[in-house]
């Protein structure tokens, strides 16, 4: 469904990224760990649109959307869940969701939408009617990956998605991750928590210095002794 090849990607003239090599096929989960400031996030920012590419290729389903504007990608299908939420904090929870669903193709299944949401998330059902700013943490989590959701995403794009939260909440939120992929929403998620993201993965990426330094099965990572030291704390 994705497909990035020779990509760099540079904030002025510092280079983040130098020739990355991605794939994300159809019904995968695909984690992309690394250390911080290895560029995870800038590589989802540029696959959405939001950050123009030096050089390098980036195709959704056959397309070469290098160059569009965010709100074409979006319509294609390609969803990122930023890190940090980024909600409407005045906006109540149903108000976000909808939000979600404001693209045509969505709107007239924003009812399929929202009940697979509150399925996903039931306590946001019983929080429709509050502010989102005043939701717990990972209460927000869930309502910005229920906002994605909303959208009908063919491939969702998760940024961190545990961070800061509580144990049990990210063992929930791993829960709906996996539930979303069964679902038939293909996934590409970049985490911290290398050890369960992987756990969770078909495949993954190792980012380290904007450079891809190791990809393949899920379980190519647990056997590797750099990996396992480096980033699993094995």
């Amino acid at each position: 469904m994705l497909t990035i090849k020779d990509l760099e990607v540079a904030y002025g003239d510092a280079v983040i990224l130098r020739d990355i090599e991605l794939e994300v096929n159809q019904g995968e989960i695909v984690a992309l760990v690394g250390s911080n400031g290895a560029g995870k996030t800038t590589l989802l920012r540029t696959a959405s649109g939001l950050h123009r590419a030096q050089s390098g290729s980036i195709h959704f389903e056959g397309k070469a959307i290098a160059r569009w504007h965010p709100h074409r990608i979006v319509d294609a299908g390609l969803i990122q869940v930023a890190e940090g939420r980024k909600l409407f904090p005045h906006m109540t929870v149903l108000e976000n969701l909808e939000m979600g669903s404001y693209i045509k193709r969505a709107r007239a299944h924003r009812a399929e939408s929202l009940e697979r949401v509150f399925g996903l998330f039931p306590l946001l059902a019983e929080r429709t009617g509050q502010d989102a700013g005043t939701l717990s943490g990972g209460e927000q989590q869930m309502l910005a990956i229920g906002r994605a959701l909303m959208t009908q995403p063919s491939l969702l794009m998760l940024d961190e998605p545990s961070l800061g939260l509580a144990p049990l909440i990210v063992k929930d939120i791993f829960r709906v991750v996996e539930e979303i992929s069964r679902d038939g929403t293909t996934v590409l998620i970049v985490e911290q928590n290398a050890m369960q993201a992987l756990r969770l993965a078909d495949r993954g990426y190792v980012l380290e210095n904007g450079r891809v330094l190791m990809s393949g099965p899920s379980e190519e990572f647990f056997a590797d002794e750099l990996i396992r030291t480096a980033y699993l704390g094995l």
